[in-house]
């Protein structure tokens, strides 16, 4: 099944029934229409897969759905992971993440989820349970178009680096203190410390072949090969690129919808501004393959 994805800011994608597009910003990022996740059938799936690669942020409302058919649409949508490679979500099925305000579930740091190890998630797709009245709006950064509008110069410096991600800063003490030093089983390997896993700071994207940088602030450590001071320096600088306004669309949630990204070429931030109030969101992910770069 092939559809059709049309350049004008509402479009309509065909498969065998019509879903409306409705862009979040002129390059990526969509709200589709007119697709019941808990009756879609296999066609509208593909299509809802496809658009996902496209887009690389699709956003579904008036999805009220349980765990468990949050877990049956990321499993037709593609191999689900365990919910987290050491985080004990409680009470949920094991595919899923709880991100909790209440219990330190904050994410208000740029970070592509995983890259700390050396499978990171394809994709994943997020619900919210628990909303403050106002705030907590989440923010995704394109990879990709922060790679296409670097200059050539610094795009040829960049495909030949390949840089350190560690969740021992983020996830260290909580492997240690809150579950002994024995987290979940991931990619069949019990997880028992958090070694950084070695990654090219420009990914190339396993269906279109388009390139990304794949660095973010919240796991990476240092690049390979260079001072720390120049490691520093380029980060700062591809930090400063990723993240610029024109690279970037905003969600605000609503109880029902339903948001999935390509975790291989974007970024997020979820907004912190919420605060006495509560935010919990649940989080499936997608079993994504190991990250290769220009110079591989």
């Amino acid at each position: 099944m092939t559809a059709t994805i049309g350049t004008a800011q509402t479009d309509t994608i065909t498969a065998g029934r019509e879903l409306d597009v409705v862009r979040l910003g002129p390059r990526f990022g969509a709200e589709l229409r007119g697709i019941d996740v808990t009756t879609a059938d296999d066609g509208q799936i593909a299509l809802l897969r496809e658009a996902l690669v496209e887009f690389k942020v699709i956003v579904l409302r008036d999805q009220h759905i349980t765990d468990a058919q949050h877990v049956q649409l990321a499993q037709r949508l593609g191999e689900t992971t365990i919910g987290h490679p050491v985080w004990d979500s409680g009470d949920v099925p094991d595919e899923v993440f709880t991100l909790d305000s209440t219990d330190n579930g904050f994410a208000d740091e740029w970070h592509t989820d995983v890259t700390f190890m050396p499978r990171p998630p394809a994709g994943s797709v997020l619900r919210p349970i628990v909303l403050p009245s106002t705030g907590g709006d989440t923010n995704w950064a394109d990879g990709e178009l922060a790679y296409e509008s670097l200059s050539p110069q610094l795009r040829g410096v960049a495909d030949e680096l390949y840089a350190y991600h560690d969740g021992e800063r983020e996830f260290g003490y909580y492997l240690r203190q809150r579950r002994g030093g024995v987290g979940n089983v991931w990619e069949g390997k019990q997880v028992t410390a958090l070694v950084p896993t070695r990654h090219p700071v420009v990914r190339i994207h396993p269906e279109t072949g388009r390139k990304a940088l794949f660095v973010n602030p919240g796991f990476t450590s240092y690049i390979e090969g260079v001072s720390d001071a120049e490691s520093r320096g380029l980060l700062d600088i591809f930090y400063a690129h990723l993240t610029k306004p024109e690279h970037i669309v905003r969600h605000r949630w609503t109880l029902g919808d339903i948001v999935l990204w390509d975790n291989r070429n974007t970024l997020h931030y979820a907004n912190r501004d919420y605060l006495p109030e509560r935010r919990v969101m649940h989080r499936v992910t997608l079993r994504g393959d190991e990250p290769v770069g220009p110079a591989d």
